[in-house]
């Protein structure tokens, strides 16, 4: 029994730092796009900055599904084992990104861009997989009920720490980003190693652990998913509109952040005018800053969420969030306020754009959104849920597609312009909270 337990503990702690890993592994995406388009080839093409974004999650699309039925054809263990190497193989082939192909075109761009975009396409694979059993493992690993929901939020804070402090380490590596820097090649892909680094030992060390560790599936008998039913999650009108409502939500969520920083770390006339010195460093500590507020936001969703109802809690965030992104568009670049950063050598108050901070509140609006979301598509759904969750899981691409969307506006319209495709999304997610989240199909049989 004792050694049991122990096996236990051995393997919660494994699953909550692959949970914080997911984070860790999504939220390198954006600040290394600092990286990338400030290379002379890319012509600082905020575009081509958020491709490495957009390969990570268009892997969810392609994998959301199959990952679904791995859990259930081969169980919880090894489908962990199997995100945990290709996560990283994915990892490996980013910084292999800073050696191979460096000096040689591909389609007119960098050819070790394409290694990159490659290798954050795999990553986004481990991430999928990860995100697919992580949830279930720890609630299994738990016994289920409270117990099993406890360790999903500590690995949800463990999730929110990682994405607060993987943009503010990599904007410390970066340091200053000036032209002369760039073209004489001193910002590369290698000033990043050793997040890059940190990431494979992390990922090598849980599948060591977990290949000892042993885990016992939930015995199962006939599984609902291989029934024929008449109907399915697409038959609720609802559940179709909260598919849309969760792939702009994830847009939102990390287009904010993943524009935000490029605002602050564009050293030309675009940008938010900073210090050449700090910008990088200045631009990855304010997009944490969300990060952490996410993590403020869910904590203070877990208090309430039991007193107030997903569709109230959803309309007072969306709106909220319309009113914060509005004020920052409107916001005059010239107007600053302080905020505690890491300038490069120290924290001290910074000043930044306002619009900056109010782009960084909304952190707490996005925080709770995607379970208040989950919920109201969800709700009625019956013995067609299970299949709703797979399919959610496939719409988590759009976190890569809205954010292209947005820097191709930045590109041509400027920084602040984009955000109105924010407002847009924002303003889908207040309308499916009001009028969308009903459901209009009761009629359907659900038992």
């Amino acid at each position: 029994m004792t050694q049991q337990k122990n096996n236990n503990s051995i393997a919660i702690v494994t699953m909550i730092f692959l949970f914080a890993m997911i984070s860790f592994v999504t939220n390198l995406a954006a600040p290394i796009g600092v990286i990338w388009k400030n290379q002379p080839a890319l012509q600082g093409s905020n575009f081509l900055g958020m491709l490495g974004n957009m390969m990570n999650f268009l892997a969810y699309l392609f994998m959301g599904i199959p990952a679904g039925k791995m859990l259930t054809k081969i169980g919880y263990k090894k489908t962990a084992l199997v995100a945990i190497a290709v996560g990283f193989f994915g990892v490996l082939i980013q910084t292999l990104s800073g050696v191979v192909g460096v000096g040689d075109e591909l389609f007119g761009l960098p050819a070790n861009f394409f290694v990159y975009l490659f290798g954050a396409f795999i990553a986004g694979f481990s991430v999928c997989m990860l995100n697919t059993v992580v949830n279930p493992m720890l609630n299994l690993l738990g016994g289920g009920g409270n117990k099993g929901n406890q360790f999903i939020q500590i690995g949800g804070t463990f999730n929110s720490l990682a994405g607060t402090l993987t943009p503010m380490f990599v904007g410390a590596l970066i340091g200053e980003v000036t032209k002369d820097r760039i073209q004489s090649g001193e910002i590369t892909m290698s000033n990043v190693n050793p997040v890059l680094f940190i990431a494979m030992g992390v990922f090598a060390l849980a599948f060591i652990i977990l290949s000892f560790v042993p885990i016992k599936d939930p015995s199962s008998s006939a599984s609902s998913s291989s029934k024929v039913f008449e109907h399915s999650p697409w038959s609720f009108r609802h559940f179709v509109l909260g598919t849309v409502t969760i792939f702009i939500y994830v847009g939102i969520e990390v287009g904010i952040p993943g524009t935000l920083n490029f605002f602050l770390s564009d050293v030309t006339d675009k940008g938010a005018g900073l210090n050449p010195a700090n910008a990088a460093s200045i631009g990855g500590f304010v997009a944490g800053t969300y990060w952490f507020l996410m993590l403020v936001g869910r904590f203070l969703g877990s208090m309430i969420g039991g007193k107030v109802s997903s569709k109230h809690m959803l309309m007072t965030v969306s709106a909220i969030g319309i009113i914060l992104v509005l004020s920052a568009i409107f916001a005059p670049k010239t107007v600053l306020t302080s905020m505690p950063v890491f300038t490069g050598s120290s924290f001290a108050m910074t000043q930044v754009p306002i619009s900056a901070l109010l782009l960084v509140l909304c952190g707490l609006c996005t925080s709770i959104m995607w379970g208040g979301i989950f919920n109201l598509a969800v709700e009625g759904l019956g013995k067609y849920t299970a299949a709703g969750s797979g399919i959610f899981m496939m719409m988590v691409v759009g976190g890569g597609v809205l954010p292209l969307i947005q820097n191709k506006v930045a590109d041509i319209a400027g920084y602040m312009t984009s955000y109105w495709v924010i407002i847009a999304g924002l303003a889908f997610l207040l309308y499916y909270a009001l009028i969308g989240s009903k459901n209009v199909n009761t009629d359907i049989p659900v038992d």
